[in-house]
């Protein structure tokens, strides 16, 4: 008995056949790109951008950091046998003519730590210091001994207020080299707030402590015994009564010149 061989349709096998040449076709074109990817000269895929910096990381190697705290500066720019001598509180109409005047009688230069609302009530005196070749300094718009526990914003406000200040009085472009923070209290913000507005902060590093009224021969035996070359000293020609400063100023400025100190200002 002889079977009989089925076979299906010529359509379908002309179907199969045609599936069997796209599928081959299909694989060719695939390796073909595939090599093509890593030949030299094949186009490559253009370069995505960078994602966006996350707010409170690191700057990127090559870009500058925003000013940070920096410490209050205690010595003087030149080293040597110099001192600096500084002067809080100020400017007052009754004081600051006369350091002013003993000044320049001995060759002295000096620096006027300035408060915000006595430079508003007093503004020919800035104009004056800077004219006796002296320099300032932003000692706050207020003078407000807690304003290293205020909120950033009061700190901002008072610093560059007095600054302000000072060049309302003086000039829109006179220089305002330092910052000194009111009683000497620090904080990391308020010395980055002083570095970010182009102020040095300034310290001290020699106390006359004439603000606690001691007696002239008090000031006097302290700043002798506490000064070393490089030395910031700390006076005021405001803030209360200041007799007793410009009567140890006068006999301080030829001693410290006879033990051959010269005068210089603050390192910024």
């Amino acid at each position: 008995m002889r079977y009989q061989v089925l076979r299906p349709p010529y359509c379908y096998r002309w179907a199969v056949l045609i599936s069997v040449v796209l599928v081959t076709v299909s694989l060719i074109l695939s390796l073909s790109w595939s090599g093509a990817e890593g030949t030299p000269g094949a186009p490559q895929p253009a370069p995505q951008p960078a994602p966006e910096q996350p707010a409170g990381t690191a700057a990127p190697a090559g870009t500058a950091a925003p000013p940070g705290p920096r410490a209050p500066v205690r010595t003087t720019a030149r080293s040597g046998r110099f001192v600096a001598l500084t002067f809080d509180d100020g400017p007052d109409p009754g004081y600051t003519p006369q350091i002013l005047d003993l000044l320049a009688q001995h060759g002295a230069v000096a620096t006027f730590c300035m408060v915000g609302t006595q430079v508003r009530r007093h503004p020919e005196l800035v104009r004056q210091v800077l004219g006796h070749g002296m320099r300032l300094c932003d000692h706050t718009a207020d003078h407000d001994e807690q304003l290293a526990r205020r909120d950033e914003a009061r700190m901002s406000a008072d610093i560059t207020g007095a600054r302000t200040d000072l060049r309302l009085a003086a000039g829109s472009d006179v220089p305002v080299p330092y910052f000194r923070a009111p009683g000497g209290n620090w904080s990391d913000t308020i010395t980055a707030l002083a570095v970010r507005a182009g102020m040095t902060p300034l310290g001290w590093s020699v106390d006359s402590r004439d603000w606690t009224l001691p007696g002239v021969p008090a000031i006097v035996a302290g700043v002798r015994q506490a000064v070393r070359p490089g030395a910031v000293i700390l006076f005021h020609d405001g803030g209360g009564r200041r007799a007793q400063t410009v009567a140890a100023l006068a006999e301080l400025l030829p001693w410290l010149t006879a033990q051959g100190y010269q005068f210089d200002f603050p390192a910024t």
